[in-house]
């Protein structure tokens, strides 16, 4: 990408979808590596800055700099810290994601819980005729009570996204032009 990053001027408009955050915020629960080096949320904050600072990204944002063009950034979503787990019950067919399902007699306590019972109302696809959805309020993940407290200590205070929080919803987006 740095390499070609002039060649995108030539461009009226030009996208670069770079998801190393994503990736390694998911990576993070499953490597022991990244467990050690972003241990919290400060480790986890100054590994993501330590690699944006020596990234190929940065770099080309500044060679962009240079340039009279404009740079718009932004992400399709937050994450939030998830802190808490509330317990789920669904079928087999029910989605794995740690902050929302989408089954059919899902079980749940509903005071930790968005539902969407009639998917077609909010322009969510319904897999089948009784299918809904669940969202996780805050900082809550949901677990199965199959070995919870091993998936407990396994994904508390890691970040997630896909539930209802401002940390996951809100998206910032930013507009650089270069100084005159």
């Amino acid at each position: 990408m740095q390499d070609n990053a002039l060649n995108y001027l030539s461009n009226d408009f030009t996208a670069i979808v770079y998801n190393f955050i994503d990736m390694l915020s998911h990576s993070r629960t499953e490597m022991e590596v990244l467990k050690e080096l972003a241990g919290d949320e400060k480790a986890y904050r100054s590994l993501t800055k330590s690699w944006f600072v020596n990234s190929q990204l940065w770099a080309v944002m500044q060679r962009m700099a240079e340039r009279d063009i404009n740079l718009v950034i932004t992400t399709d979503h937050g994450t939030i810290r998830v802190k808490n787990a509330t317990k789920v019950i669904g079928d087999r067919e029910t989605t794995t994601n740690l902050r929302y399902k989408v089954g059919r007699n899902l079980q749940y306590d509903r005071k930790d819980v968005l539902e969407i019972r009639n998917p077609a109302d909010v322009g969510l696809p319904s897999p089948n005729m009784s299918s809904s959805y669940i969202f996780a309020k805050e900082d809550l993940f949901f677990l199965y009570p199959n070995n919870y407290a091993y998936y407990n200590n396994f994904f508390k205070d890691t970040f997630q996204h896909g539930g209802i929080s401002l940390e996951e919803m809100i998206c910032p987006i930013i507009r650089l032009v270069p100084k005159k």
